[in-house]
């Protein structure tokens, strides 16, 4: 295995490092509220980035998710392209990747995801010979993040099949829903809503896994983010006459967040590598998984207590870092199930 990234990847990197670091301030994020920075939306997409992340694979967007995490970069970069450009390049049609893609590129089309499936949406396919892989959903998504951005959805039914709907379309309605992080969530609501099918058997699960190691890769930039502003303010900070990163127990603490951090990174980054050398990579996919959300939310947490009295005002910024990683701890799944699925996963697989 090599993680070294390609020379493509590492510019696409710094160009995304530059931009977020340079827009996605405090004072943006406060302005933005539960809603997009359209601004950096508008610049994110001018730079090229979505189609970076189509053109360096599952890897470079894994590096590009990084640097929105590491800022808490409030657009639905990771969402959309996990969703719309990777799952339409790879499991789409010759005619829906030449009719969608190029708007998910230029980001005047923005993909929110509705998964994993639940059991709640329900698909009944067009028949006759015109119906060309055409459906009708019903059914209810309490909670899909990012579908207050979206145009369209991409919706997992009940039977794994997957579908994509138009957020403005006849017969859905979606409902703004609070999160602990603003992610412009929602509540999708599908009564007859016409759809079109994306790929066949075995599209969900390569979706699910390609989406769960680039989340993973988004808590990895968070948990990053939450460590250097503690290293800066314990570093900063003193008590009784010496910075507070002098004391065992501070260093300690700092440390084991480091290595959590480090484990989520190489995690996602080999499950992100085996996609992209197209082997096996669904124990992978699920073993980032549960690095980001049981780590994830250890380091964040560690992360807002080395702040002391401070880590507690919400208006902090490592505050919106530990929001963000308890989010997308919900947003994984949690630790446990995800840990449950991968047992299942080895137990059906058995020894190699």
């Amino acid at each position: 295995m090599d993680f070294t990234p390609s020379e493509e990847q590492a510019a696409a990197q710094g160009l995304a490092a530059r931009i977020f670091g340079d827009l996605s301030t405090h004072d943006r994020l406060v302005a933005a509220g539960s809603g997009t920075d359209a601004g950096l939306w508008k610049e994110i997409c001018a730079a090229g980035l979505p189609g970076a992340a189509e053109e360096t694979g599952l890897l470079g967007l894994v590096l590009l998710a990084e640097e929105q995490g590491r800022t808490t970069a409030q657009v639905p970069f990771v969402a959309s392209c996990v969703y719309g450009l990777l799952a339409i390049a790879e499991h789409g049609t010759d005619e829906q990747r030449e009719r969608l893609l190029p708007s998910f590129r230029d980001g005047t089309a923005v993909a929110a995801g509705a998964f994993p499936a639940a059991g709640t949406v329900h698909a009944e396919a067009d028949e006759g010979p015109d119906a060309e892989g055409g459906g009708r959903l019903n059914g209810i998504v309490p909670l899909v993040p990012w579908l207050r951005d979206a145009t369209h959805v991409l919706v997992a039914a009940a039977d794994r099949s997957l579908w994509i709907v138009r957020a403005a379309g006849p017969g859905v309605v979606t409902e703004s829903v609070e999160t602990t992080a603003p992610w412009s969530a929602g509540r999708l609501v599908l009564d007859g809503a016409p759809a079109e099918r994306l790929g066949g058997s075995g599209a969900y699960e390569e979706v699910l896994a390609g989406a769960r190691t680039a989340f993973a890769g988004v808590q990895a930039g968070v948990c990053a983010g939450s460590l250097a502003r503690a290293v800066e303010h314990t570093g900063a900070r003193e008590q009784f006459g010496r910075p507070l990163s002098t004391n065992q127990a501070v260093l300690l603490r700092a440390a084991d967040a480091y290595m959590d951090t480090e484990a989520i990174r190489v995690t996602a980054y080999e499950a992100a590598w085996r996609h992209d050398e197209g082997l096996p990579y669904a124990e992978q996919a699920l073993t980032s998984a549960w690095w980001a959300s049981e780590a994830g939310r250890r380091v964040v947490h560690a992360g807002q207590h080395l702040h002391g009295g401070t880590g507690a005002d919400l208006d902090h910024p490592v505050h919106r870092h530990f929001l963000w990683g308890r989010q997308l701890d919900a947003h994984l799944g949690g630790s446990g199930t995800v840990l449950q699925e991968l047992g299942e996963l080895l137990v059906k697989e058995g020894p190699e």
